[in-house]
């Protein structure tokens, strides 16, 4: 099993060259391609810059002229990052491909993600102004039909999937989001899989132990070791799991995401959206 294909949005946001950079690193142990998607459409700066010239009465030609010069803007953030995915491509022996895209990158990400085998994105909090009201995160997560994973804004992150922590409660999601990571758990070099309290989901849906999951495991890596937490309450269970998975020096957390999207509510199960609005750490979630 190989990861072949890698897909990277990046932005206007001084995180998109760490993503390149983390993309890069992990293709470059797996022998993948990296594709680069920038998608033109304007920040939430411009944005707000260009309402305040409209509400201001400026005129046709000053708003023309702010167009243009948030376009040059738009090309030289494009530019800049070419020549850095370039670099790190030359650097590091990666094949690499430098792709734009016209937005909202809502959706045209979410086409692109579903030709490749894993998309690198940031931490996307705020959500859309439309009816759905979801975040960019949980768009891509619930509609690409992939693996998605996401790069926190914060901390220092030098590289993904040399020690993989897996978030087991033997659910669906958990199981999905396991095997969407099998190509990245088989040449880590290290594997830990967390379970917090596993009683409930022993007792209450029939789930076998957690050292079943770590026997099947260890026939992909041996390097497969078992961490149980205990008596966690369920409010914490997203922040818990995370520190735990940073202590063990962890650089990747795999968990299943509860939930699925619906035109006028969100439906998310309470860790699942813990963990999106509180990363801590790089996490590849599926759905």
């Amino acid at each position: 099993m190989a990861l072949s294909d890698l897909l990277v949005y990046v932005d206007h946001t001084s995180e998109a060259i760490l993503r390149l950079r983390l993309a890069v690193d992990l293709a470059s142990r797996h022998g993948s391609h990296v594709t680069a998607l920038f998608v033109r459409e304007r920040t939430d700066s411009q944005l707000v810059e260009r309402k305040r010239a409209e509400l201001g009465l400026a005129s046709g030609a000053e708003v023309e002229q702010l167009d243009r010069r948030m376009a040059a803007s738009t090309e030289q953030s494009a530019s800049e990052l070419k020549l850095t995915l370039d670099a790190l491509g030359l650097e590091h022996g990666v094949d690499t491909e430098w792709r734009f895209a016209d937005g909202p990158a809502s959706i045209a990400v979410v086409q692109h993600a579903r030709y490749v085998d894993l998309c690198l994105v940031g931490h996307y909090r705020a959500r859309d102004d439309d009816a759905e009201g979801y975040t960019f995160t949980e768009k891509l997560l619930f509609s690409s039909g992939g693996p998605v994973l996401s790069i926190p804004s914060h901390g220092r992150f030098t590289s993904l999937g040399r020690h993989i922590a897996i978030a087991w409660n033997s659910s669906r999601a958990a199981s999905r989001a396991l095997n969407d990571a099998l190509p990245l758990i088989e040449r880590a070099k290290r594997i830990t899989v967390i379970t917090v309290n596993s009683d409930a989901y022993i007792g209450l849906h029939g789930g076998l132990p957690a050292e079943q999951l770590v026997e099947h495991l260890s026939r992909h890596n041996p390097v497969t070791k078992l961490v149980e937490l205990t008596g966690i309450p369920t409010e914490a269970i997203a922040e818990r799991l995370q520190a735990k998975a940073l202590d063990l020096g962890a650089d990747l957390l795999v968990a299943g995401a509860f939930g699925h999207p619906r035109l006028l509510e969100r439906l998310l199960g309470g860790v699942t959206r813990e963990l999106l609005d509180h990363m801590q750490l790089p996490v590849l979630m599926s759905n």
